[in-house]
């Protein structure tokens, strides 16, 4: 899918994009392209993949983003805001690079003939709470509505917690443990779906190969309680911190969701893959509940210490 392609990555220089570019630069590809809108990090990266092309932009500027994509053959969208609470201070930054920016890669994509472009989601956009899921909800619906009839094939992934991601829970709590402060806990019921990296790439891959238009593919994945998160890392570190139990956040929820009700009754599924259809393309004859980190396979401490040490976080 990839060989001798011209391969566009928006948001190219976070842990997503760094992850796509190892991965691509060994499947011959054309040219790879990095777009993003940090200086310092595109510095950074292209020490490592002199290869590459850099690209300084943002994917809120239309005309930026129809430059970087000309003669691409296949995107992928991983430019976005994400963190939760700085998007409930800032709701408009939301819009303007989740939403906005969402339409102007579309748009561009039509414009340039791409073939696919496989955008990145994330659980949060499941019956959202906060201002990140809702805009990254409105994202998911520019892309895979049927608008219009055009060649450019759209797809979308979705997945929860990546291990050691930037800005991610195991990374915060390893920065507080190390420098002897608490862990804070809003709920010890709290649980949250993790993937690995490499897997959510696989995801992504896995897209691009069966998608064949206006689809969600999905990850089955396991889930940990994020109290037991904390004590394992609390553990490995053997510092003098402890957990500290505090008010929920704004948009905070106590489980997430992948796949809700309504989206069951048109989702396939094989041993590792949920697939939400579009509507009208498929019907699911059996009644199935949703996919929440809540009723998804726990995983023990051992698991989650196991985890930590093949990721590198712990010896």
């Amino acid at each position: 899918m990839v060989r001798g392609k011209k391969v566009l990555i928006t948001g190219g220089t976070g842990s997503f994009g760094h992850q796509m570019a190892e991965d691509i630069r060994k499947m011959g590809p054309a040219e790879v392209r990095i777009m993003s809108r940090h200086e310092d990090l595109q510095h950074s990266m292209q020490r490592e993949f002199p290869e590459f092309r850099y690209i300084l932009g943002d994917v809120r500027d239309l005309h930026r983003t129809e430059e970087a994509m000309k003669d691409i053959d296949i995107v992928f969208h991983a430019a976005a805001l994400k963190q939760v609470p700085d998007n409930e201070l800032h709701p408009m930054e939301a819009v303007k690079t989740n939403i906005i920016g969402a339409h102007n890669v579309r748009q561009a994509a039509i414009k340039n003939d791409v073939e696919k472009v496989v955008f990145v989601s994330t659980d949060k956009a499941v019956k959202p709470v906060n201002v990140m899921g809702m805009s990254k909800a409105i994202q998911e619906r520019i892309f895979v509505a049927p608008e219009f009839e055009c060649d450019t094939k759209f797809m979308g992934v979705r997945y929860g917690n990546v291990v050691g991601s930037r800005g991610s829970v195991i990374p915060y709590f390893f920065e507080l443990a190390k420098a002897g402060k608490d862990l804070p806990l809003t709920s010890n019921k709290m649980t949250r779906f993790l993937l690995t990296l490499p897997n959510a790439i696989k995801l992504v891959f896995h897209a691009l190969e069966s998608g064949k238009g206006n689809e969600i593919f999905v990850r089955k994945s396991p889930a940990a309680s994020m109290k037991d998160l904390a004590e394992v890392i609390l553990e490995s570190t053997k510092g003098k911190s402890k957990i500290k139990n505090v008010p929920i956040r704004a948009g905070e929820k106590i489980h997430e969701t992948l796949v809700q009700e309504e989206e069951m009754r048109r989702t396939s599924e094989d041993k590792e893959y949920f697939t939400i259809h579009p509507y009208g393309k498929h019907t699911n004859a059996k009644e199935a509940k949703e996919y929440t980190s809540e009723v998804t396979e726990r995983m023990s401490k051992q698991q989650i210490k196991k985890l930590l040490q093949e990721e590198g976080w712990t010896s």
